[in-house]
């Protein structure tokens, strides 16, 4: 049996069927992606970390959004939804419609079994082509860690915290990121001790 190869969209073809769908959808190389409904944990910490940042940024020339705002990553052609999108000056957007931003300062991520690979490796390189963007962080579900990786003369550097009395210093737009509250309310599952020898 033979397999008829579905043909590629445009962008333009693309943004077309996103903006009617009713759910949402990342886009790259002529194929969309349908997105999965997130669980209760990682609601929560999208929207610790959105409260924190939206406090912090009130009086500064930076806005943040939740994950419902569209990024157009470069020339690398994706566009996809992250968790959290910090933009600081004028932002720039694809067309007038305001639905997909093209110059993130800083994005975030929340981590899931079935996402972590893709969300540290080809997301972040694609991530890592923008040239606006400053920094990008990734946050554990399953434990109390966040990944900051922040651009520095033109390389990128790695910082993480894995305590809960920890904090991360987001220096592109001047915030801090306590880990107590990114997770506050999230619950951990308990590690199951294996039995030693003879037990």
């Amino acid at each position: 049996m033979s397999t008829v190869r579905q043909p590629k969209l445009t962008e333009a073809e693309y943004l077309a069927i996103e903006r009617a769908a009713p759910t949402k959808s990342d886009f790259y190389d002529g194929e969309m992606f349908a997105m999965a409904g997130a669980r209760r944990n990682h609601n929560l910490l999208v929207a610790n970390v959105v409260g924190e940042l939206r406090e912090q940024l009130r009086k500064s020339p930076c806005e943040v959004y939740p994950s419902d705002m569209r990024v157009r990553v470069g020339k690398t052609g994706l566009y996809t939804y992250p968790d959290a999108v910090v933009v600081c000056g004028e932002p720039e957007f694809l067309d007038d419609t305001q639905d997909t931003l093209l110059n993130p300062t800083l994005l975030v991520e929340v981590l899931s079994e079935s996402t972590a690979t893709y969300d540290r490796g080809f997301k972040s390189s694609c991530y890592r082509q923008l040239k606006s963007l400053k920094e990008y962080v990734l946050i554990e579900q399953e434990q109390p860690r966040v990944e900051l990786y922040q651009r520095s003369r033109g390389k990128w550097t790695l910082q993480d915290a894995g305590e809960l009395t920890a904090s991360v210093t987001l220096a592109s737009i001047r915030c801090t990121l306590k880990l107590a509250a990114v997770y506050e309310k999230i619950g951990f599952k308990k590690q199951i001790q294996q039995p030693g020898p003879g037990r």
